[in-house]
């Protein structure tokens, strides 16, 4: 995608100049973003998806003795006959991993890397639905797929931001407001992470909410040690061998810090092994469970594709590549794969392919690697059969 080239999505904005005034930094409200917008799942199909098992769902309702009730799915079929006719809504997270015409959406933000796009969630709001004024650690579009709703800013907040006393909500206690719209089905607005919101809907309405993931400072720490720590023998410890006489055998001396520093920098500042854990830890799928392999002997495979069969990404996997020194690297659904240079086009074909086939494969079904590769991917599960 060129960087330079005016999006309809962003308002006519480039990426380069939505990335450059407004990601992470102020909100975008943008009129029309999808022209002609319908909602490719209808709001008994979103309610039917929050009595499945496997499918994230929440029912926040606003109501006078309790201001504020959280209820999780997966829900009983009379839930909603049971509900009142107004001030509740309904959130589903990760729609895209169920509903193949939810997941194309995703495609509309392909001038952002597709390892950091988290999810689509759904919800459906009675009139006057809302989830109280929040924040969030993270950006997000939001998307108006049916009906009306009214969106009111606040303020930048951080961890000191006072909340309501809630075992289960995270709501504003005090929300400054400094602006107000009200989004048609198309209409889109983009938040930075840490600001302020809150949506009450209009009337009958569903709004889709596309997600980031960022993770914190203190998970790549934990996750990346954790990781490290599996490459390093017990016996490699803090060492002192040199060390001058101490004025104080109580006191710990800045040259203990040095080394200990030395230490830790040794192993941190290697970058091939932090691009592994970060490449595997932003592929993990949501829901693991749901990249399941298929038992499938190679022969069978390559006379599958022979056949006319068609290779689909699993909507539950993620998939990234990048460089290292000594090849490539495939990233797929938390797992690593250092692979030849030569099969860079082809890395490129699976993480951005709609479909794999015999027809844009053509030449790599002759390559052992390549071969090899596709198979290990169909055996993991994040490649798939179109027909299963």
């Amino acid at each position: 995608m060129n960087p330079d080239t005016p999006l309809q999505l962003l308002g006519g904005l480039t990426a380069r100049e939505f990335l450059r005034d407004y990601w992470q930094r102020k909100p975008l409200l943008i009129r029309q973003a999808m022209p002609g917008f319908e909602s490719p799942i209808s709001p008994d199909e979103l309610a039917g998806l929050s009595l499945e098992e496997d499918v994230e769902s929440r029912i926040v309702l606003e109501h006078g003795e309790r201001p504020w009730e959280l209820r999780r799915g997966p829900f009983a079929d009379d839930t909603y006959q049971n509900l009142p006719e107004r001030d509740w809504t309904l959130l589903v997270q990760a729609v895209d991993q169920f509903v193949p015409d939810v997941a194309e959406l995703l495609e509309q933000f392909r001038f952002l890397p597709s390892w950091r796009i988290d999810d689509v969630m759904i919800s459906y709001a009675a009139p006057g639905g809302g989830v109280g004024p929040h924040f969030d650690n993270y950006d997000v579009f939001l998307l108006q797929g049916h009906g009306r709703r009214r969106w009111k800013i606040g303020q930048m907040c951080d961890a000191e931001s006072g909340l309501l006393p809630h075992a289960d909500l995270r709501i504003l206690a005090d929300f400054e407001q400094v602006d107000e719209w009200v989004l048609e089905p198309g209409d889109m607005l983009y938040l930075p992470p840490r600001l302020a919101h809150f949506g009450i809907a209009e009337d009958e309405c569903m709004t889709y909410s596309v997600g980031f993931r960022a993770p914190s400072a203190a998970e790549v720490l934990t996750h990346f040690t954790d990781f490290l720590a599996q490459f390093l023998p017990d016996e490699e410890r803090y060492s002192d061998a040199g060390t001058a006489p101490v004025s104080d055998p109580h006191q710990i001396q800045q040259d203990a810090l040095d080394r200990l520093k030395a230490l830790l920098a040794e192993h941190m500042s290697d970058e091939r092994l932090l691009l592994t854990w970060f490449g595997q830890f932003m592929t993990e799928p949501r829901y693991p469970e749901l990249v399941a392999g298929a038992e499938v002997e190679e022969d069978e495979f390559l006379a599958a594709l022979e056949d006319g069969a068609i290779l689909v990404r699993n909507l539950s996997a993620r998939m990234a590549w990048s460089e290292v020194d000594i090849g490539l690297m495939l990233f797929a659904s938390g797992q690593s794969r250092l692979l030849p240079a030569h099969l860079r086009d082809l890395l490129k074909l699976i993480c951005a392919a709609d479909a794999l086939h015999l027809e844009n494969l053509g030449q790599w079904l002759a390559d052992e690697e390549a071969r090899k590769l596709l198979h290990e991917l169909v055996k993991q599960g994040s490649l798939e059969f179109a027909d299963e």
